[in-house]
């Protein structure tokens, strides 16, 4: 789980690329969940948590580039 300081320090393009991937690991997560084949179900609290974060400092990105 990355803190957000962590997420700060990446770059816009590089944040798009981790947040494609955590949304594919969601998608995962969510058919393991229904299927009863997940070991540990707060993953999925934890990575949509970390996905919200990840919208927000590349929306503050964004908007500090338009000013």
């Amino acid at each position: 789980m990355m803190k957000i300081d962590e997420i700060r320090k990446l770059s816009i393009e590089e944040l798009r690329v981790r947040l494609q991937d955590a949304l594919e690991e969601m998608e995962n997560l969510r058919i393991q969940h229904s299927t009863r084949q997940l070991d540990n179900p707060l993953r999925i609290r934890f990575l949509r948590r970390e996905i919200a974060r990840m919208h927000s400092v590349i929306n503050e990105m964004q908007k500090k580039a338009e000013a």
